[in-house]
């Protein structure tokens, strides 16, 4: 009896496709994004059916900040629309990078990006505070300046300077989730819920509302792999380990957590909200929920990892 196909969400960083180290262009996204995808070809290689999502922090934060400047010439542009104007733009670059590499690896299989809304609550307390890294990074002088100009919320982003903030609602359900189910168990693969997916929450009478926000792609991966039945979560983002004391001389990088040390760790405050906390929730949320692995690693160490040769497996306990 042929063994079932590993099943498995990958969730690309928005840092690992655009670096503060290059300039924001679609030239150098375009690049980012294909060598992003070299370890996913290979997982399609060995079989896997795989559910895409990426990030979009630094893309929506530069299209948010194009829309403050162009105004009043050109009228503004709500954020949640921003976050469908993104997801549709590196869906498609994600799409078309991964269409033309299996061709060239002579492997035959369909590629689709849905435009993918996804479900919060209207009063959920982080929209009344802030944690969302968007947009450029800049030197504090300049980020309090374009904070009081624009009415930005900024915080420090750690070594590469300040960056603005938004709020980042926890995402409960996928709309259209069974769609996206059925596309991947008749083995396309499919790039949905991208920069966490656009925000929305439901009115009394039933209809849906936009909400101008960001949610966090690691935690709308999480949710993607409960409503595909993903056995893997697959985190792709520019570090090789999550590490204890992070930037800090006694910093420890970890090569295996179980869920209550993942726990017990977060807890100490090892992991930032702005950084691996929503990671780490993550891993948390997708093997409470029926997964059996989570691989957090570099987006070009892929492969080493899921051998255990690189980056941190999170299990269950």
């Amino acid at each position: 009896m042929e063994e079932p196909a590993h099943i498995a969400v990958v969730a690309l960083g928005g840092n690992a496709l655009s670096t503060p180290d290059e300039e924001d262009s679609i030239t150098n996204r375009f690049a980012r994004t294909r060598r992003s995808l070299i370890g996913i070809i290979e997982l399609i290689r060995k079989g896997y059916r795989i559910a895409i999502t990426h990030g979009n922090g630094p893309q929506v934060g530069n299209a948010l900040l194009r829309v403050e400047m162009a105004y009043p010439k050109a009228p503004r542009v709500p954020l949640g629309v921003l976050v469908a104007d993104t997801e549709g733009s590196i869906g498609y670059m994600i799409e078309q990078s991964l269409q033309n590499m299996l061709k060239l690896a002579g492997v035959e299989r369909d590629v689709v990006t849905i435009v993918s809304q996804v479900l919060v609550d209207k009063d959920d307390p982080s929209l009344a505070n802030p944690t969302k890294y968007i947009g450029q990074f800049y030197p504090e002088n300049e980020a309090k300046e374009l904070a009081e100009k624009y009415g930005w919320i900024v915080k420090d982003a750690g070594n590469h300077g300040w960056r603005r903030v938004v709020g980042s609602p926890i995402p409960k359900n996928i709309i259209n989730g069974h769609i996206i189910r059925n596309l991947t168990d008749s083995g396309m693969i499919v790039i949905s819920a991208g920069g966490g997916g656009i925000p929305v929450y439901l009115e009394d009478d039933g209809r849906f509302e936009g909400v101008d926000a960001v949610i966090d792609k690691d935690r709308a991966a999480a949710i993607l792999g409960r409503v595909i039945g993903a056995r893997e979560l697959i985190i792709l983002t520019n570090i090789e380990k999550v590490c204890l004391n992070y930037g800090k001389p006694n910093q420890h990088p970890l090569d295996k957590l179980t869920v209550s040390e993942a726990k017990d760790y977060h807890t100490q405050g090892h992991f930032p909200p702005g950084s691996m906390g929503p990671k780490i929730e993550a891993a948390i949320t997708f093997l409470e929920h029926g997964g059996e692995k989570v691989i957090i690693t570099h987006l070009e160490q892929v492969l080493e990892a899921l051998h255990g040769e690189a980056g941190t497996w999170v299990i269950p306990d």
